[in-house]
């Protein structure tokens, strides 16, 4: 095993098992590199992210700038004599000067099986698209959006009843296996790092909050993969005439042909949507805990012919 004097840099949940990884095989962990602490919790007090937490745990050097691009931060970052980088999940631009500063470069885990789906949400993406299976690739960092050559991939199916928190911990546990094995195979000459295809390339950008938003005129089929892939965050939501229904299971069955989308087929949450309906199974009111939709319908009933309301017809 070759011993590697690296930088991590990495924030959510999503880096741990990486960062975890490589102390257990033994390479040196110079510093750790995290977004700042963001206010968090009823009071907004000042929150740690995760792997700041557990550099601060463990002991290793932790710098949280704000951003890599200032003289003095690539400085301190050059200074460090690294073989090499490791990024996962960091959320900052790395300028030309970091990439660049260790002797081997820096690698990424991303949450893709590269070319499809670059780009900041790659998870929800292959959910909603309806692809077979995903995976992870260990590649080298370059300028350009996660373009860089590939040193490793692995992949995992997505089932039927997938959501995003089922993957995200999946491919955590995935990368963190790949990473080891990818580091010690470029750093050992063993592995090569190869090109990606031209052919192929998808994009995604990042997810805001009212993505979640259940537009009923699109198939059921479509709105099932999206709660599916917005669970946990920022979850999938029905406009119902009086409240915004966090919702967090559903199933397809057969709709109505002269049923306009949004309109409540039946007394169980079922709505008519652009093809096919969907039946809502597990939600969440505003404040409570989650809930079978039939406990929800015995203390908030939605008769039959109610007509939901569409995005674009209700204020966000």
């Amino acid at each position: 095993m070759t011993r590697l004097r690296l930088a991590f840099l990495g924030t959510p949940d999503f880096a741990l098992p990486s960062l975890e990884a490589l102390a257990a095989a033994g390479h040196e962990i110079a510093c750790v590199y995290c977004q700042p602490p963001r206010p968090a919790g009823r009071g907004r007090k000042l929150r740690p992210a995760p792997v700041a937490a557990l550099a601060e745990a463990r002991g290793w050097p932790l710098r949280t700038p704000s951003s890599l691009k200032g003289e003095a931060e690539q400085a301190a970052f050059a200074a460090l004599a690294l073989d090499a980088a490791v990024v996962v999940a960091y959320g900052l631009i790395l300028p030309r000067a970091i990439l660049a500063a260790p002797r081997l470069g820096c690698l990424n885990v991303h949450a893709s099986l590269l070319p499809r789906w670059r780009g900041a949400a790659p998870i929800q993406a292959a959910i909603l698209a309806g692809d077979a299976e995903t995976g992870v690739t260990i590649m080298q960092l370059e300028p350009a959006l996660d373009s860089g050559p590939v040193l490793l991939q692995g992949s995992t199916p997505i089932g039927p009843a997938t959501t995003a928190a089922d993957l995200h911990d999946s491919l955590a546990t995935l990368g963190a296996a790949l990473l080891v094995e990818a580091l010690e195979g470029y750093a050992n000459g063993s592995l090569r790092p190869q090109p990606q295809s031209e052919a192929g390339v998808t994009y995604v950008g990042k997810i805001s909050r009212e993505d979640g938003r259940l537009d009923w005129r699109q198939p059921a089929a479509d709105l099932e993969r999206r709660v599916r892939a917005f669970t946990p965050w920022p979850g999938a939501s029905a406009e119902l005439p009086d409240l915004r229904l966090k919702v967090l299971e559903a199933a397809v069955v057969a709709g109505a042909a002269d049923a306009p989308p949004g309109r409540l087929l039946d007394d169980r949450l079922t709505i008519a949507c652009g093809e096919g309906a969907l039946r809502l199974l597990r939600v969440q009111r505003p404040g409570k805990a989650a809930m079978a939709a039939e406990a929800f319908l015995r203390g908030h009933a939605v008769p039959a012919g109610t007509q939901l309301a569409l995005p674009d017809e209700s204020a966000p």
